[in-house]
């Protein structure tokens, strides 16, 4: 630890990018991970490993993925995602609150910090099983989401420590950081505890990355509401809002939507928290079944929008139904398309050859309730407009309510299948406020000197929904620009004690 200039708080995407940056600038860096090495990662671990980037032809793709081969490219349709696309997707989704200048940044920089991470050796593909669909002889992806770490979240954080070892990256595991130090010029070190020890690391700047507050039951009580105590956590246990409690004492701005998250339908008899070695626990190809209550009865469109634009809302809208809990409706028009998470072990599913069989099985629910669902959903359907999964192809169910805009089919195929749900909960919206350069804002407006941060404890970008894939991307181009600028002061720092 002697001689740290940087100390970065957290060990996943956001923190490690913090690491090598500050590490590529000059500095010597130090990572307090609080949990230990073998689970390491924090939320970034037990994510998918997709990143949202703007790009315009397949050829921006192939600079970050130049592993891509010509059969590869001739059977897939990247399509386009320009800048302006990701940046409206980021306004309409948090219905404009989101801060235009973060906005900006996180789409101006995307590809190049993809590419970043791509010589750091991060290894990334196109995601095929969870992404894309055939769709006349070619791939074509939903809602702009085309890449993804190799290995999935695990496989980018084994990456990222990798590359941090390469570069004699300290990583402490097992410090759980508990305050800040305040120096002359601002924060001047960390507190932490580690093997049952209090210590202190002196450093010259810090970035906090540790995530927000979604594994702390009583934080997600008080600020999300009643019942959150109760909900899955689908990511790590370790990140307890800790980071943001040290910079508000220090006088951090509270920024962003404190009382909303990343809530997604979850597997109904999941651990209380997520397994690092367990993924696939969320169930989000519901745009091609239906959704139903304890009442029976459907409560939210699943076809409104390409299911990595809804997904976030979706364990919200479970929570708030009778018991908090739902079951997911398909038949066998539809199975083949539903993802790889559909088919794990740890599963709670029922199956049938009839709707009446299905029905006695669906735990908790209303049988006649779920029937009348099922004939009048049916009755609604628009069976005249072809079905396409790989569009908003338009076939709706409009007769009913909730109506259901897109990929509407009717539940009459056997075999008839049935998956229970849960709210699962993958991160929270409120922290504190950071600019453009990751500098940690105070309440009265002005940057604290010598404090960054990124990631997941950052507010201000989401607000209400959130398109899936930015929350690694955006932890990624912020990482880097903390980790950069906190190189640069305490180098300067270095330097002036030094007299040069």
């Amino acid at each position: 630890m002697s001689g740290t200039d940087v100390v970065v708080v957290g060990a996943g995407n956001a923190a490690m990018c913090a690491a090598l940056a500050a590490s590529e600038s000059g500095a010597r860096v130090t990572v307090l991970e609080a949990a230990p090495r073998e689970q390491r990662g924090g939320n970034s671990a037990h994510s998918g490993g997709a990143f949202r980037v703007s790009y315009d032809t397949a050829d921006d793709l192939l600079r970050i993925m130049p592993d891509l081969s010509e059969s590869e490219i001739e059977m897939t349709d990247f399509g386009s995602y320009g800048r302006d696309q990701f940046f409206d997707d980021l306004a309409r989704l948090s219905h404009y609150r989101a801060d235009p200048d973060l906005a900006a940044v996180l789409v101006d920089e995307s590809h190049e910090t993809l590419a970043w991470l791509g010589r750091l050796g991060v290894r990334f593909l196109p995601i095929y099983g969870r992404q894309a669909v055939r769709s006349n002889g070619r791939f074509k992806f939903w809602g702009g989401l085309t890449v993804e770490a190799s290995g999935g979240g695990r496989g980018l954080v084994d990456a990222l420590h990798a590359a941090a070892e390469l570069r004699s990256i300290s990583v402490l595991y097992g410090a759980r950081a508990r305050s800040l130090v305040e120096g002359s010029g601002g924060v001047a070190g960390v507190r932490f505890a580690m093997d049952g020890e209090d210590r202190v690391i002196p450093a010259s700047a810090v970035v906090l990355a540790c995530g927000g507050f979604h594994a702390n039951a009583e934080w997600r009580a008080r600020y999300l509401g009643p019942n959150w105590d109760l909900v899955k956590v689908r990511g790590s246990r370790f990140n307890t809002g800790a980071g943001i409690e040290m910079a508000l004492a220090l006088g951090a701005m509270s920024h962003g939507h404190w009382s909303g998250c990343h809530s997604v339908a979850y597997e109904r008899n999941a651990p209380p928290f997520g397994d690092i070695d367990l993924l696939g626990q969320q169930k989000n190809s519901f745009p091609f079944g239906i959704v139903v209550n304890a009442r029976g009865e459907r409560f939210f469109d699943e076809g409104a929008d390409f299911r990595n634009y809804t997904y976030s809302n979706l364990g919200r809208a479970i929570l708030a139904q009778p018991g908090g809990f739902a079951w997911q409706i398909f038949d066998a028009r539809v199975a083949h398309l539903l993802t790889d998470e559909y088919r794990i072990r740890q599963i709670t599913k029922v199956a049938a050859d009839s709707i009446e069989g299905l029905a006695d099985q669906l735990d908790g629910v209303d049988r006649a309730g779920f029937l009348r669902t099922i004939a009048r959903y049916n009755d609604a359907v628009d069976v005249e407009t072809p079905f396409d999964p790989a569009v908003k192809d338009g076939r709706a169910a409009r007769a009913v309510e909730p109506v259901k805009s897109n990929w509407a089919n009717r539940i009459d195929k056997p075999p008839f299948l049935a998956f229970a749900v849960a709210c699962g909960i993958t991160f929270t919206y409120g922290g504190i406020g950071i600019d453009p350069d990751g500098r940690v804002i105070a309440q009265a407006g002005d940057p604290i000197p010598g404090l960054y941060a990124s990631g997941e404890l950052v507010g201000g970008l989401y607000y209400d929904a959130y398109p899936g894939g930015a929350g690694l991307m955006s932890g990624a181009v912020f990482g880097r620009r903390a980790g950069a600028n906190a190189a640069r002061r305490a180098i300067g720092l270095r330097r002036c004690d030094a007299g040069l």
